[in-house]
């Protein structure tokens, strides 16, 4: 990791919500650099987000009701990561952007996911869309899961998405 992702994200507080161990292991040796809590049932996560204050929120879909678990962050004005293996969908993608989160990142690409926190934070500095670089970063792999018309599903929201960042 670079020295300047370990500088921005020094200290930042990270709730990481996921059903497996291993997954929430990974996480936390990743961003070593951030005061990490983990949470590996709906419940548990639940509680951490009403009772505590965290920069990030990186919530599984699937395992843990993360759909409710956005919901809930994005109320508290909690920057989310929707990350997933079994929900991997563009339309889980839409609906996870639609419901407030910040970025979605499939769990295979989770070893980059300091760099996808970093490019959250230059965008709120910079007063970018959150999702500013998103589309950089993973544009090629969705064309190469989904095939070249992956967006064709809702062109209106790729459209937008595409001007607003």
């Amino acid at each position: 990791m670079e020295k300047k992702e370990e500088s921005v994200l020094e200290g930042k507080k990270v709730l990481i919500a996921d059903d497996e161990p291993d997954v929430l292991e990974t996480l936390e040796e990743l961003l070593s650099m951030c005061e990490v809590v983990k949470a590996s049932t709906f419940e548990e996560a639940e509680k951490q987000l009403e009772s505590r204050y965290f920069d990030f929120a990186i919530l599984d879909i699937m395992g843990i009701n993360g759909y409710k678990l956005l919901e809930i962050a994005a109320g508290k004005n909690i920057t989310v990561v929707m990350l997933t293996a079994h929900a991997l969908t563009p339309r889980d993608t839409v609906k996870s952007f639609k419901g407030g989160a910040a970025s979605y990142v499939p769990k295979d690409e989770m070893n980059n996911i300091a760099t996808f926190l970093v490019d959250i934070l230059e965008a709120k500095k910079k007063g970018k869309s959150l999702w500013w670089r998103w589309m950089d970063r993973m544009e090629a792999y969705y064309k190469a899961k989904f095939g070249p018309d992956w967006k064709s599903g809702d062109k209106d929201f790729w459209d937008k998405f595409t001007f607003y960042t």
